[in-house]
């Protein structure tokens, strides 16, 4: 099942409130951590790992097939230019695989390939990347829904995520939404409140 709430989680977040964001309801993390040495990272998606998953919250790893398979996370979320879809469904079979897509074109190549679900942005400006094609808008998500489960990224709040939802997302992706926050637990509650 795709998450309806994907929180990103890297080294420098509040590793100490996973555990109340998965009781929240947020059902979805993201271990994504680029500067991360690979022994450093598979300790980082243990320990995410371990907060989050008596809750039953899934969690994936950015990039990296490899720190998926050693830490035991449920599954991987591939850029264009990471490994490709179908070398890692081939390699991992049972593990979810997502895959960036910024167009319905790219959505059912991901979805050709094996991919499980389609990360789709960034549907409005985001400051968690840079370096990232201007924003797509709402247009945009329900131009690509209906392929494959769409998660949106990029900007989303509280406010949006039900206008994303609404457009055809299964569920929303969010860094700065919950991080930035001056309460992510309760800004967490809000997003799960507005993608229900």
């Amino acid at each position: 099942m795709t998450p309806h709430v994907f929180c990103l989680v890297s080294e420098r977040d509040d590793l100490s409130l996973l555990h109340a964001l998965a009781d929240a309801g947020v059902d979805g993390f993201q271990v994504r951590a680029k500067t991360l040495a690979t022994g450093a990272l598979v300790a980082l998606t243990r320990a995410v790992l371990t907060a989050v998953r008596p809750s039953g919250a899934l969690v994936v790893v950015n990039d990296r097939l490899d720190v998926a398979l050693a830490a035991e996370a449920d599954g991987v979320h591939l850029g264009a230019d990471d490994l490709p879809v179908a070398d890692a469904r081939r390699l991992a079979p049972g593990l979810v695989v997502g895959a960036t897509c910024r167009s319905r074109a790219e959505v059912v190549t991901a979805a050709e390939a094996g991919a499980d679900y389609a990360g789709f942005g960034p549907v409005f400006a985001t400051a968690s990347k840079a370096g990232l094609p201007a924003p797509q808008g709402i247009g945009a998500v329900s131009e690509a829904a209906g392929v494959l489960p769409l998660v949106a990224i990029g900007g989303i709040t509280a406010e949006t995520a039900a206008e994303v939802r609404a457009a055809g997302a299964t569920g929303v992706a969010v860094i700065g939404a919950i991080w930035r926050h001056p309460d992510p637990v309760g800004a967490a509650k809000e997003l799960v409140a507005a993608v229900a």
